[in-house]
């Protein structure tokens, strides 16, 4: 598979054609390549080559794209971190991903104890040094996105240069995109979404992007009207605020064909209310990091179902399987498993996690749905304690395991409790040592010392004893129940 959404493959025709922009600065494509390779030449100097991965730990702006680009053009690897981590958080992922570099945006923020650089030292052109011919081929690794688990801290997903062109060229095909759309980027790009849905597959079929900063409801709307983007992808937290805006807040949508929408289930009622309110279909979709993003979408062009995520995108298969590996018939529930060339290469480190994923031939998702007759997906449940507030998935282990390292902490439980903009959002219960003391001041405030703001409860709840199923484990579903009585 040629690799033909990275500078140095696209075609002499572009060089010239807007490629993309942020609020500091506006490329084209050729610029983008100058900037790419001025920085993989820095790179280099560092100490980054084949196999070397490169964590780049900034903000959303054209810079994060290319350090991603120019770590490819050494034939190295690209982990992007989440740019409000803690140390902590932070430093557990460039270490656990053997980062040889570090780009940051100040000389404060974290690095594990590795080399970085700064952004505003990357060089915007070559120096001088020789580059080699880009050694990657499609078989190399890309990317590692770290997701957490059920049990523990968070595992690097492994996605080669084959997965994310094979993305990038579903995508491009289901929404039919070519060198006239224009992506308005607002979902963060530490997350595969926004790289691979947004950037990715908009640089394959020649268009162009904008990269906005952050999100807020009415400059959103506001660069919509200047820029006239065809299209952008959002989770269902960013279309809540923006159908909330008062009725008096007008700008003009016209230039979007369709809208994405993913992370986190839509209600019908908000996909309605965003499409009347602003005249654009919104497509929802489903998917995985392990899947390189999305593996179902509702057909742009074609019937859409409400209450579903759409149908398997090209060059996927997705089916339902029951406990012991049987494929199920449309109408049955069961777990969502997914095949194609998107499908990840494992989890870093992780062979027993990697087999448990991908066994069988099938990604297990660890979601249950239900196909229909015509294909059509719905997810119905999780079978992982997966939290997702705003879009965020959130993992009650990784907070338990902050809770717990306080001494008095006997036992600690996260659960999701029902939010009416996010979602959900993360609870939390704990049970002390009977002569030991904490106050619930006390254990938010190491929640907020190690955490990133998203994950730290909005509560917690100090008790005697926490609730027990008959085999000893917490009992979550009891607690959940409770939440749902006190919300009723």
């Amino acid at each position: 598979m040629d690799l033909d959404y990275v500078p140095w493959n696209q075609p002499d025709h572009r060089a010239d054609r807007p490629c993309m922009r942020d609020d500091r600065v506006e490329l084209t494509y050729a610029e983008f390549a100058t900037r790419v390779d001025g920085a993989a030449e820095q790179f280099a100097d560092h100490g980054v080559g084949p196999g070397s991965v490169v964590a780049v730990m900034l903000p959303n702006r054209v810079e994060l794209l290319v350090s991603l680009v120019a770590a490819w053009r050494l034939g190295a690897v690209a982990t992007p971190v989440n740019p409000v981590f803690t140390a902590n958080e932070a430093d557990y992922q460039i270490n656990d991903a053997g980062a040889t570099l570090v780009i940051k945006a100040s000389p404060d923020a974290p690095d594990g104890g590795r080399r970085s650089l700064l952004v505003d030292e990357l060089r915007t052109a070559p120096a001088g040094s020789a580059l080699l011919r880009p050694a990657t081929s499609s078989g190399d690794l890309a990317l590692l996105i770290y997701t957490s688990g059920s049990t523990g801290r968070p595992k690097g997903v492994m996605l080669s240069h084959s997965n994310v062109a094979a993305m990038a060229e579903s995508m491009a095909q289901a929404f039919t995109l070519t060198e006239r759309d224009h992506c308005l980027l607002v979902l963060p790009l530490f997350h595969v979404n926004a790289i691979c849905v947004s950037f990715i597959a908009t640089m394959l079929g020649g268009g162009q992007l904008t990269i906005l900063g952050r999100f807020h409801p009415v400059e959103f709307l506001d660069a919509i009207e200047r820029l006239r983007p065809t299209y952008f992808s959002a989770v269902p937290t960013i279309y809540s605020h923006l159908v909330s805006l008062p009725a008096a807040v007008v700008r003009d949508t016209g230039s979007v064909r369709f809208a994405f929408c993913g992370a986190a289930p839509a209600s019908k009622e908000l996909i309605r209310a965003t499409e009347e309110r602003f005249g654009f279909p919104l497509i929802e979709g489903y998917g995985l990091t392990e899947g390189t993003c999305a593996s179902t979408a509702n057909p742009v062009d074609g019937p859409r179902k409400a209450g579903t995520v759409g149908v398997a995108l090209p060059g996927q298969e997705v089916a339902i399987m029951d406990p012991g590996g049987r494929l199920l018939p449309p109408g049955e529930r069961g777990e969502v498993v997914i095949r194609g060339a998107n499908v990840m290469q494992g989890y870093l480190n992780r062979e027993d996690a990697t087999a448990d994923a991908l066994g069988d031939g099938w990604l297990h998702t660890g979601d249950v749905g239900i196909l229909d007759e015509d294909g059509y997906l719905a997810i119905v449940d999780r079978i992982k304690d997966m939290i997702i507030r705003g879009g965020e998935n959130i993992y009650p282990k990784e907070i338990e395991t902050v809770l717990h390292t306080h001494p008095a902490v006997l036992d600690a439980a996260v659960v999701g409790a029902p939010h009416p903009t996010y979602g959900e959002v993360p609870v939390a219960y704990v049970a002390l040592h009977p002569e030991r003391t904490a106050t619930e001041d006390e254990l938010l405030a190491l929640c907020r010392e190690q955490l990133t703001k998203i994950k730290v409860p909005v509560s917690l709840t100090v008790r005697e004893a926490l609730p027990k199923n008959p085999v000893g484990k917490t009992d979550k579903p009891a607690l959940r129940a409770e939440l749902a009585l006190q919300g009723a």
